[in-house]
């Protein structure tokens, strides 16, 4: 009977342990954000300058969705997972999505492998690039 009781407790903590492992919530937090936009003619201006935020995002795969909880919440819907690109210098995950105005856009989430494994987050509209430079979120 005691037997019993163990395997039963142990088999629970494994089916506990693996379905948390297959929810993939991945939190960041942003240190700076710049963005880039065309002018009237179509051309691309240049950066802005490097502006210090402190914002959380969220990307959920078991919601399909990419949150940045800036002042004015960006909620993205993951409508494509493009597969990860991989280079000498970046890693690079990017994912096809609509935003929450149900415009289309990019987001990519790109490790800088030469930079001390520097992340930023991209988000690239037709007229207009955002990015945060984020790193992992630790409680």
């Amino acid at each position: 009977m005691m037997t019993k009781i163990k395997i039963i407790l142990v088999l629970a903590f494994m089916i506990l342990g693996l379905s948390q492992s297959y929810s993939q919530t991945y939190t960041f937090s942003t240190s700076s954000l710049s963005v880039l936009q065309k002018n009237q003619k179509g051309n691309w201006g240049k950066w802005s300058d490097l502006g210090l935020v402190n914002i959380l995002v969220k990307l959920d795969t078991d919601k399909n969705r990419i949150v940045v909880y800036s002042e004015v919440i960006q909620a993205f819907e993951i409508i494509n997972y493009i597969p990860l690109e991989e280079s000498e210098t970046d890693s690079v995950y990017s994912f096809t999505c609509k935003d929450n105005n149900g415009e289309d856009c990019t987001l990519s989430i790109i490790t800088r492998k030469h930079q001390g494994n520097r992340k930023q987050l991209y988000i690239n509209y037709e007229d207009r690039i955002i990015v945060y430079n984020i790193f992992n979120y630790k409680n």
